[in-house]
């Protein structure tokens, strides 16, 4: 297969360093541009390709663009923790689509930061490979792995794990998807559910005149919790207090006394 590679973030970089040991050929690395990028220097010198190959997201709605990835002559197109929605005229550029890995169950999970909803929601938590259509993470699922929530998981802790479990799914699965079609299962709308990547503010300032159950407010502050990130708070006169979450079982307060 003849790969075009969409990625950003460390996630991003690791996929990347385990797909160019594989049998595939990348010919195109497309990152996002400065201020949005992670590891972009990581990305293009991972790829080995030269400068011409190697494609600024924010062009991709450019006509001369699209008509660069039709001459990269594609198969397949490999999307990691990458933040741009792909319009038609760069989805039908490959023969055998774009596969997207997505740190959500879906239909659960479309859109960002799953990793707060899933706890504050109290919904599924888990990975998805998935083919990419013009919606937002609304396209066929190839597989996906549900991945356990412990009462003790903040948002940082989540997110670790689903990268890691991201990772081992495309690992296990794409060698497959690379060589054959593989089954396709269309996505329920009726199930899904979706945050765009504001929907965060929403929560994140905590009134202390108001009521909310135990389990809401520490399902918040929780989620919320990962440094460096300011995540939620309280406002104290014209103040901001912010507020980080740190959750231990019995079992480990009990071995740190003996």
């Amino acid at each position: 297969m003849r790969v075009i590679y969409f990625g950003n973030n460390h996630v991003g970089l690791d996929v990347l360093r385990w797909l160019v040991d594989q049998k595939d050929e990348l010919v195109g690395l497309v990152i996002h541009p400065v201020e949005t990028a992670r590891f972009s220097d990581e990305l293009i010198a991972t790829s080995c390709l030269t400068d011409d190959k190697v494609i600024s997201a924010s062009s991709l709605s450019e006509h001369k663009v699209v008509q660069k990835l039709v001459g990269l002559r594609p198969d397949i197109g490999l999307s990691t923790y990458f933040g741009y929605i792909l319009k038609k005229p760069v989805i039908d550029i490959f023969p055998h689509g774009i596969v997207n890995l997505h740190p959500g169950l879906l239909p659960i999970g479309r859109g960002s930061n799953t990793n707060v909803w899933s706890i504050v929601d109290e919904t599924p938590a888990g990975v998805t490979l998935h083919y990419i259509n013009e919606s937002v993470d609304a396209g066929d699922i190839i597989c996906k792995d549900e991945v356990q929530i412990e009462p003790t998981d903040t948002g940082e802790s989540l997110y670790r794990k689903l990268e890691s479990a991201a990772v081992e799914l495309l690992k296990r699965t794409w060698p497959v998807i690379s060589v054959a079609d593989v089954g396709r299962t269309p996505q329920s709308s009726s199930a899904s559910t979706e945050h765009r990547r504001s929907d965060v503010e929403n929560i994140d300032e905590i009134d202390l005149d108001k009521t909310y159950t135990g389990r809401k407010l520490i399902n918040i502050l929780r989620a919320r919790t990962f440094p460096p990130y300011r995540g939620a708070f309280f406002r104290h006169g014209h103040e901001k207090i912010y507020m980080q979450l740190r959750l231990l079982r019995e079992s480990e307060l009990d071995e740190k006394a003996e």
